[in-house]
C-alpha cells in the first residue's frame, strides 16, 4: 500500500471511529488505540503535504489561527422564533395554523428540545463539509469553519448518501460537566470563571486560535436541514435521514399528533430539563409536515409555522434603587429599573425594563422595594413583582415624568396605547440620532464602515444632523475625529457613496416612519412603483393596498406632512438614492407577468433572493417545486437532480443565471 493509499484508507476508519464513539456512543477501540492511529495519520500527512485534506480527522487538534472572521450571506435565512409562555398561547397559534390551512386539515407537529448555547449553519458538498456560519443576524453570519472542525460532534465528512448539496442548522452547546471543569481550572489559576455556559460556547466560536477551541468540550445538536429537492417530505423525517448521514441528533425529540400531546412533552421536560447534562430554556414545536411549513411561510422575522415554549424564567430578589427614562427613535419612553446588582442565570443584572407607566402602577413601586428579577425569555431582565414585607417609603413613590428627560418636551400617550412619546421628533437628540442609526443598519441602507458609536460621533460634533448630512461628509472633516485614521475614512465614504444603489424598499424602511417595517416597506414599494406616487397617496388609496391598514396608512401620511420629511426626501433625491422600484421590461410585456418560476441552486453573481427579487418585480409568480404550470427552472450550481429531472420530463426550459439576465433585459 502506496502513502496515498494509506493515507486515505487511516483517514476513512479514523471518521468511522469518530462517529461511533461520538454519535452512537459505541466505540470499537480504545483511545490509547485510536491516539496511535491519529498519530500515525498526523506523520504521513506531514511527510506528504501534496495529499492535503481540509476535512482531514488530523484538523479535529486545530491550529490554525483566524484573525478576522469573514461575514457571509446565508443561502437560507436563518430566522428567529415566536415565543409562547402558556398553554392558551399555543392554541392561539395552532388556531391561526388551522384558519390559514383550513380547520379539517390534520396535524401533527415535532416537539424538540431548545438548547441555550450558539446557532451555527453548516454546509456540505457532496458529503464534505464545506462552511460553517454562525447565525449572525439571520441573514449572514461569521464563518468560523476552522474552529467548528474542531468539534467532534459535526462530521466532517458524512456517511450513506446525503444531497450532493444542501444546509444543516444546529446549537454549538457547553455541557455542564465541561464547564464545571474549565471553571475549576480557571479559579486555580487565579483567573475570574466564566459565567454561563451559552455565553462561553458562543464566545468559543470567535477564538481567534483553533487549537484553543478544540480543547474545549464542546457539542453539536443538530435540528433542521435547509436546501433543494431535499428527500424529506417532513421534519421528523429530516431528523431520522440527518441521524443516517452521521450527525447528532438528539432523541428526545417526539412526534406529536395532537396539541394535548404537545403540552404532555411540555410538561414533561419542565419537570426533568434540570437533569439534562447541558442547559435548555423551552420547546421547540413545528409542524411537522414541509408542505403544510411552505403554504403557512414567514412573517418578517420568524416562521408561522413554527414557535418556542419557553420555561418560567429563573427569579431573584434585588432592591430597586433609581428609576431612569430612555428615549428611543421612534420618540418612546422606556423606563429602566437601576438595581442592586445580582446574579441570575450565570448573568450579573444592574438594570430591568419596567416597560411603560402601567406597569409601574401596577407594581406599585417605591424606591428601596425588594423586588423580584427575572429574565424574560431569560434574556432580558424584567421585574416581575415585589415582597411585600419589604416595601420602600409610600413618598418614595415611583411617578411616572410628564416631561422628556432629553429635550423637556411635554410627552403625550396615544388613546389605546401603553407607551408615552415625545412628540418632538426633530429636535430631541436621541431620536434624531436613532433614525440615523437605523438608516445605516444593515436591514436598511447598510453602510459599510459606519456603526452606532460613529453616528453619535458625528452628531456630537455637528457633522450630521439628519441621514442626508451623511452624503455630503468629506474626509477633511473625519479625519480629525477620534478613532478615524485614512483607511477608516477612505472606508467609510465608500460605504456612504454605495449605499446609494440600495434598493427603493430598503431606502423607505430605513426612514424609520412608525409601522413601516421591511415586509410594509417591499408592499408599499411594490405597489406604488416610486417615493413621488407614495407620498401622493391618500389614507383610503394606502388602505386599498394588501395589508395595509388605517393605523399604518395615517403614520405614512402624517409623515408626509410634515415639512421637514419632505425636505429630506428632496435631499436625499439630489443625493442620488434610489427612489424608484426597479422596472424590468420583458418580451412584450408578457413573458414574466402572471407566470410561474422556479429558483434553485446557487447562483455566480446574485444570491437566491436577489433572484427572486427580481421575479416579483417582473410580476412573475415563485414555486417551490416544477409543475406543469411552470414557465422556467432558473438554475444555479447545485441545483437540485430532481427538480432537473422532472423539468426535462416536463419539457420546462431550464435558465442559467446569464440566460435569466438576458431575458429581463430584452425589450
Amino acid at each position: 500500500m502506496d502513502a496515498k493509499e494509506k493515507i486515505v484508507s487511516l483517514r476513512k476508519e479514523l471518521h468511522d471511529h469518530n462517529h461511533r464513539y461520538y454519535i452512537l456512543d459505541t466505540p470499537i477501540i480504545s483511545d490509547q488505540a485510536f491516539d496511535f492511529l491519529l498519530k500515525e495519520l498526523q506523520q504521513l500527512e506531514a511527510e506528504h503535504p501534496e495529499f492535503y485534506d481540509a476535512n482531514s480527522p488530523t484538523q479535529r487538534v486545530g491550529g490554525g489561527f483566524t484573525k478576522n472572521f469573514e461575514t457571509k450571506a446565508h443561502r437560507f435565512p436563518m430566522y428567529s422564533l415566536d415565543n409562547t409562555y402558556s398553554s392558551e398561547e399555543l392554541q392561539q397559534w395552532e388556531q391561526r395554523i388551522l384558519k390559514r390551512l383550513g380547520d379539517d386539515v390534520p396535524l401533527s407537529y415535532t416537539c424538540e428540545l431548545k438548547f441555550d448555547g450558539a446557532s451555527i449553519s453548516l454546509t456540505y458538498v457532496q458529503g464534505q463539509l464545506q462552511q460553517g456560519l454562525t447565525r449572525g443576524d439571520g441573514t449572514q453570519g461569521d464563518d468560523v469553519t476552522q474552529n467548528l472542525k474542531t468539534i467532534p460532534t459535526i462530521p466532517l465528512e458524512l456517511q450513506g448518501n446525503p444531497p450532493e448539496l444542501f444546509e444543516i442548522r444546529g446549537e454549538i452547546v457547553l455541557p455542564w460537566k465541561g464547564f464545571e471543569a474549565m471553571n475549576a481550572k480557571r479559579i486555580a489559576a487565579g483567573e475570574p470563571p466564566y459565567m454561563n455556559p451559552r455565553n462561553t460556547a458562543s464566545g468559543s466560536l470567535k477564538l481567534q486560535d483553533s487549537s484553543l477551541v478544540a480543547e474545549r468540550p464542546l457539542e453539536c445538536f443538530l435540528y433542521a436541514l435547509a436546501g433543494d429537492d431535499l428527500p424529506i417530505k417532513t421534519q421528523w423525517e429530516a431528523l431520522q435521514q440527518a441521524r443516517s448521514w452521521g450527525f447528532k441528533v438528539p432523541d428526545s425529540a417526539r412526534l406529536a399528533h395532537s396539541l394535548s400531546e404537545v403540552l404532555d412533552f411540555i410538561s414533561h421536560w419542565d419537570k426533568t430539563r434540570k437533569d439534562l447534562p447541558f442547559e435548555i430554556d423551552g420547546i421547540v414545536i413545528k409542524v411537522n409536515s414541509l408542505e403544510q411549513q411552505q403554504a403557512l411561510g414567514f412573517t418578517a422575522k420568524a416562521p408561522r409555522w413554527a414557535i418556542a415554549y419557553k420555561f418560567q424564567a429563573e427569579q431573584v430578589q434585588s432592591r430597586l434603587e433609581k428609576v431612569s427614562y430612555q428615549v428611543g427613535r421612534t420618540g418612546a419612553i422606556t423606563p429602566v429599573a437601576h438595581l442592586e446588582p445580582v446574579l441570575i442565570s450565570g448573568t450579573t443584572v444592574k438594570r430591568a425594563s419596567l416597560h411603560n407607566q402601567d406597569q409601574i402602577e401596577k407594581l406599585d413601586l417605591r424606591l428601596q422595594d425588594a423586588v423580584l428579577v427575572e429574565k424574560g425569555g431569560e434574556i432580558i431582565p424584567k421585574i416581575v413583582g415585589v415582597v411585600s414585607e419589604q416595601r420602600g417609603r409610600i413618598e418614595d413613590q415611583i411617578r411616572f415624568i410628564d416631561r422628556c428627560p432629553e429635550c423637556e418636551t411635554p410627552l403625550v400617550r396615544i388613546a389605546g396605547e401603553a407607551q408615552h412619546y415625545c412628540p418632538n421628533a426633530l429636535g430631541c437628540p436621541p431620536q434624531r440620532v436613532g433614525k440615523i442609526q437605523h438608516f445605516i443598519s444593515r436591514k436598511a441602507m447598510d453602510i459599510d464602515g459606519l456603526g452606532a458609536e460613529t453616528v453619535q460621533l458625528l452628531f456630537d460634533h455637528q457633522l450630521i444632523e439628519h441621514c442626508a448630512d451623511l452624503y455630503s461628509l468629506t474626509a477633511e472633516q473625519l479625519l480629525p475625529l477620534e478613532r478615524m485614521a485614512e483607511k477608516s475614512v477612505a472606508n467609510l465614504i465608500a460605504g456612504i457613496q454605495k449605499s446609494k444603489d440600495q434598493p427603493f424598499h430598503k431606502l423607505l424602511f430605513g426612514l424609520g416612519i412608525r409601522y413601516v417595517g421591511e415586509t410594509v416597506a417591499k408592499k408599499l414599494t411594490r405597489h406604488f412603483g416610486s417615493m413621488d406616487q407614495l407620498m401622493q397617496a391618500d389614507i383610503d388609496t394606502l388602505i386599498q393596498v394588501d395589508e395595509i391598514g388605517e393605523r399604518i396608512a395615517h403614520s405614512l401620511v402624517d409623515f408626509w406632512q410634515q415639512s421637514e420629511n419632505r425636505n429630506l426626501i428632496e435631499q436625499l433625491k439630489m443625493h442620488g438614492l434610489t427612489m424608484e422600484q426597479e422596472q424590468i421590461q420583458t418580451v412584450d410585456n408578457n413573458l414574466f407577468n402572471g407566470k410561474k418560476f422556479v429558483v434553485s441552486g446557487v447562483f455566480q453573481n446574485h444570491s437566491r433572493e436577489e433572484i427572486k427579487a427580481k421575479i416579483e418585480a417582473a410580476g412573475g409568480i415563485l414555486q417551490s417545486g416544477v409543475s406543469k404550470t411552470t414557465t422556467a427552472v432558473v438554475a444555479g450550481e447545485g441545483m437540485g437532480p430532481s427538480k432537473r429531472t422532472k423539468a426535462d420530463t416536463l419539457g420546462v426550459p431550464i435558465w442559467d443565471e446569464t440566460t435569466f439576465l438576458d431575458k429581463l433585459e430584452l425589450g
